[in-house]
């Protein structure tokens, strides 16, 4: 009887396009539901973030999801805080690309890798047999492979951090920087306004790091507006909307196309009862 195929090494698909460059268009996760994140992962982006910064996710939340998803599409777990050990249980789940929130220097860009890699090069725990990172220990070559399968994506939300992105890009170890273009919006006075000048500056001199850096940059754009504007500033890496913006706009639309239809359904009867 033949053996049954072995699993796969622990590459990670998602950081090889990455660096490749190309344009990769995700979709936010906010409902913190593993039916929704299905439905989604079917719909054809490139990349799926499940929010538990945001969204009411947990770690169990967080795996109900990544089962959902499967290998429909990459996922990106972005965690509560920018904490390296907030990254811990979450690689324990088998979370390898993270995009973390609130990243203000290199100092903590670099505790953040070394929170993702095996000792000597990080801080990351020996608890391979037990999770399902490594298929519990079913993954040939897991721990030697573990390391260069992470992938980190730090956000710049801050002028503190605008100002710190060139070394926190040039940080062995981050794949990419991502801008949070509504908290910098915020941090810089003009709340809600992601392209009010002085807002779209700092988000170019970011791209511009990056740049240097040979590293890709992202940001999230809901609107194809900003979206077209960020890929013209040369962003590869964006998030277009969300799962509870889908679902706001399209009760949105389809209750106005059936009060549009009971109104004309009205006024045909209407009608023809005076035509009669």
């Amino acid at each position: 009887m033949p053996a049954a195929p072995s699993p796969p090494s622990p590459l990670n698909a998602f950081k090889a396009r990455l660096a490749a460059g190309g344009p990769l268009t995700g979709l936010w996760l906010s409902l913190g539901d593993a039916s929704a994140a299905e439905v989604c992962a079917d719909a054809g982006f490139d990349w799926l973030l499940i929010d538990g910064e945001h969204g009411p996710n947990d770690v169990r939340s967080t795996l109900d999801q990544l089962r959902a998803i499967g290998d429909r599409t990459d996922a990106v777990v972005r965690p509560p805080g920018g904490r390296a050990e907030e990254l811990r249980p979450l690689i324990d789940i088998g979370v390898r690309t993270f995009l973390v929130p609130m990243v203000e220097s290199a100092a903590q860009a670099r505790e953040l890798v070394r929170a993702t890699r095996y000792p000597p090069h990080g801080t990351r725990g020996m608890a391979s047999a037990v999770t399902r990172a490594s298929r519990w220990s079913r993954t040939p070559g897991y721990l030697e492979a573990a390391d260069a399968a992470m992938c980190l994506v730090p956000q710049i939300e801050t002028p503190g951090a605008v100002a710190a992105a060139a070394d926190i890009a040039a940080v062995d170890g981050v794949d990419a920087l991502f801008v949070g273009l509504y908290d910098l919006s915020a941090a810089l006075g003009h709340l809600g306004v992601p392209d009010h000048p002085d807002v779209w500056g700092a988000f170019t001199r970011v791209v511009a790091a990056c740049r240097a850096a040979g590293k890709p940059c992202g940001t999230f754009a809901p609107t194809p507006e900003l979206a077209a504007a960020a890929r013209r500033e040369g962003c590869s890496l964006l998030a277009v909307g969300s799962d509870v913006g889908l679902l706001v706009r399209g009760c949105a639309d389809l209750l106005a196309r059936s009060r549009a239809g009971e109104e004309k359904d009205g006024a045909d009867g209407k009608n023809g009862a005076d035509g009669l």
